[in-house]
């Protein structure tokens, strides 16, 4: 085949599968299915050379590498590879109340809590400073961390999204005494308020060690696949960042799966505004197109438990996937949210197994074909239609739940468990089920581009805004150039201006996102 131009490399590196497929232009030519392996780059690995060798590729020919993991998320709900951080609140005399990490979960909070430091500083709404920044206590706080042995520090001052020099002078006296610290500024990552972009800056700290020998691990996997072209990370917005962006915020990559499945079902179907149902193992991912984009969140996002206000896709999760097991109780049938996951080809029915799963009411009702479908041909046909009848209500009641009028609208399914769905859903006005649907994550991050935000407080000149707006728009294009963005292809995504009329001027929070193609 002609291999001479962009031969993509999109993958998906899941908890239960990991996705690969090879991309030429917007055409997908290979794609796989690879169980997640406990070293992930053993699964990559497998996946890549299922893929080239399928169309009998080079790993020269690969011209960008663009993947997508729920490694960092997983290993936060789940509290593994976690390591402690120092804390530092530049906020005295204010916010003694609430210390940091006062909302965590008890085991979180064990794990991840070094040693706290609050410290004169901050400022107020306005701007102005609450006190002097006490430099004297940041280098004593910078000494006790070394002394514990921490080599990650959160630094967070109040409304440090206003002004971040009080931050971004905590961090040159913390790099300064502790050399190869790995340092997370609030300002940098979550919005105005305090204690949920304090939290967010901290889980972002916390994973700076496994960021490090996980993204290590991936490099290490291309080099010795003989890929050697250019290689990124997909961020939670439909966006890329480069590797040495991806060591510094893991924590962007948070619900870069579901994002990834929304702008492959875009591209999958060819529709740009519509919603998105990515069908997996254990859970159903809900997710809204706009513009070819997923809709982001306007609410605080819990995670693990903790409360944080960094940006996310809106996504809705349900209980329901190909593994969710289904009870007949004496008060009407359930299915999930419990599920055998990744061991629903060896539990299944359907694959000879004992546990009774959706997968299993898809295939004795006749419209899908897994496993050997004999082993369920005695089901009771009543149970059967309940549990059909289920797997549709539970979807459309988190349809209802995503939209935002009556209207009905347009549903791409995606994901291995899309076969669950066979009937025409309430409040949807038509239903796409893509080729390759199954691997729609992994074609998501493939075509992803180069993103950057710019989101700052500014007070709004009487004549009008477009003038900051501009200078902001200007900032925003140079991030995505600076990250590996091709200039000329730079467009401006997105533009919000939320005025905030408690403060002193004529303030406004301004969000600028751009995007690009990659420069290579």
């Amino acid at each position: 085949m002609d291999n001479s131009t962009n031969l993509r490399l999109g993958i998906d590196v899941g908890g239960t599968n990991t996705d690969v497929v090879l991309v030429q232009g917007n055409k997908v030519l290979s794609g796989v299915k690879q169980i997640t392996t406990e070293d992930p780059s053993d699964g990559i690995v497998a996946g890549v050379k299922a893929v080239l060798d399928e169309v009998n590729v080079a790993p020269s020919a690969i011209t960008s590498v663009m993947l997508g993991t729920t490694h960092f998320t997983n290993a936060f709900v789940q509290r593994t590879h976690l390591e402690p951080v120092g804390v530092v609140r530049l906020s005295l005399p204010a916010a003694r109340g609430l210390p940091p990490m006062v909302d965590w979960p008890k085991e979180a909070v064990q794990l991840v809590r070094g040693h706290v430091a609050l410290i004169r500083g901050g400022n107020e709404y306005n701007g102005r400073a609450i006190a002097p920044l006490d430099e004297k206590a940041i280098l004593e706080a910078a000494r006790k961390f070394k002394a514990c042995g921490l080599r990650s520090v959160a630094v967070t001052g109040i409304f440090s999204p206003i002004t971040r020099a009080g931050e971004e002078r905590a961090a040159e006296i913390l790099r300064n005494e502790m050399n190869d610290v790995s340092l997370t500024l609030s300002s940098e990552l979550g919005r105005v308020g305090l204690i949920e972009r304090e939290n967010a800056a901290i889980m972002n700290a916390c994973l700076a060690g496994l960021a490090k020998t996980t993204l290590d691990s991936f490099e290490r996997a291309f080099r010795d696949l003989g890929i050697h072209s250019p290689f990124f990370i997909s961020q939670n917005d439909g966006t890329l960042m480069g590797v040495d962006q991806a060591r510094k915020y893991p924590i962007l990559t948070f619900s870069s799966g579901p994002t990834n499945s929304i702008r492959g079902a875009s591209l999958l179907s060819g529709v740009a505004d519509a919603m998105v149902i990515d069908i997996g193992g254990t859970t159903s991912d809900i997710g809204v197109l706009k513009n070819g984009f997923p809709r982001e969140s306007a609410l605080v996002a819990d995670i693990g438990g903790i409360r944080t206000n960094f940006r996310m896709p809106d996504i809705l999760a349900l209980g329901l996937g190909g593994g969710s097991l289904v009870n007949d109780a004496a008060d009407g049938i359930t299915i999930g949210p419990r599920s055998v996951g990744y061991r629903l080809t060896s539990e299944s029915m359907v694959f000879g197994g004992s546990q009774l799963t959706a997968t299993d009411i898809a295939v004795a009702a006749g419209y899908a074909e897994v496993g050997e479908s004999s082993l369920v041909s005695k089901l009771d046909k009543g149970l059967v239609e309940q549990g059909v009848t289920k797997i549709h209500q539970i979807l459309e009641n988190g349809i209802e739940r995503m939209k935002t009028d009556e209207t009905p609208v347009p549903l791409i399914l995606v994901g291995g468990g899309s076969v669950l769905v066979d009937r025409p859903l309430k409040g949807v006005s038509e239903i796409f089920l893509p080729e390759h649907a199954g691997v729609a994550n992994a074609v998501g991050a493939s075509i992803a581009m180069i993103g950057s935000e710019v989101e700052k407080v500014m007070p709004l000149p009487e004549g009008g805004n477009e003038a900051v707006i501009r200078e902001l728009e200007k900032e925003a294009i140079e991030k995505v150039i600076v990250a590996g963005g091709k200039p000329g292809t730079v467009e401006i995504a997105d533009v919000e201006v939320v005025p905030l009329p408690l403060m002193s001027g004529r303030e406004a929070r301004i969000r600028i996102k751009a995007v690009g193609g990659l420069n290579i």
